[in-house]
């Protein structure tokens, strides 16, 4: 598994607006768009291209195109959804599946009650998004249904993340996936968890300031 946590002064700066309780929801979702693109460079960063010829006003070159089978961008319901336009900005041609993955609040454990991609994703490299990775539950189920359905490479963009949580990621891969190419992109990598499963410092409940709604 291959962890990257951004490093860019733009991304801090939004970072540090979003934990800010004061920040309204219709700045929180703005943020989160642009925060997302600028996460989704190093994201699609081994995203698969071919040449191809491309006939300019004055001459013939090559370029490069998206590979076929295009990517696929998984948004985690339901605060995933508001990472989705931040990425397909950078992948317009990519195509979308959404997974539905709620966590116990008691039990700190997921549950998937939705789930609308492919039954096939041999050879399909796979972006899952989802704002927050904190006990790694929720990552974990998305990357093995993912895996499961045949995909060779999964790439997560999140906000950001928990070191409990990637170290039960990193342990999950270890142990079942052992071998298959996932990376973790990270806009920041926190202290650590609270007794509750949330994120410190971390933005509170991603969903809810994105919404304005609890689940």
């Amino acid at each position: 598994m291959q962890l990257l946590i951004a490093n860019h002064p733009l991304i801090s700066h939004k970072i540090s607006i979003l934990r800010d309780m004061a920040t309204p929801s219709p700045i929180f979702r703005l943020l989160v768009e642009e925060l997302v693109t600028l996460l989704a460079y190093e994201a699609t960063r081994d995203v698969r291209v071919e040449s191809v010829e491309v006939q300019t006003p004055l001459t013939t070159t090559k370029g490069l195109k998206l590979s076929k089978p295009r990517p696929l961008i998984v948004p985690v319901l339901r605060a995933g959804l508001g990472m989705l336009e931040g990425m397909t900005k950078l992948l317009p041609t990519a195509e979308v599946g959404f997974l539905g993955i709620k966590r116990n609040e008691e039990t700190l454990q997921p549950y998937t009650y939705a789930n609308r991609l492919p039954d096939q994703l041999d050879n399909r490299q796979v972006f899952i998004i989802d704002p927050m990775l904190a006990t790694g539950g929720t990552l974990i189920d998305s990357i093995d249904y993912i895996f499961d359905r045949g995909a060779s490479s999964v790439t997560c963009v999140c906000l950001l993340g928990a070191p409990e949580g990637v170290r039960a990621v990193e342990e999950h891969l270890a142990s079942k996936w052992q071998g298959r190419e996932v990376k973790i992109v990270l806009g920041a990598l926190d202290e650590k968890l609270n007794e509750v499963g949330y994120i410190v410092p971390g933005l509170g409940d991603a969903g809810d300031r994105l919404y304005g709604l609890a689940d």
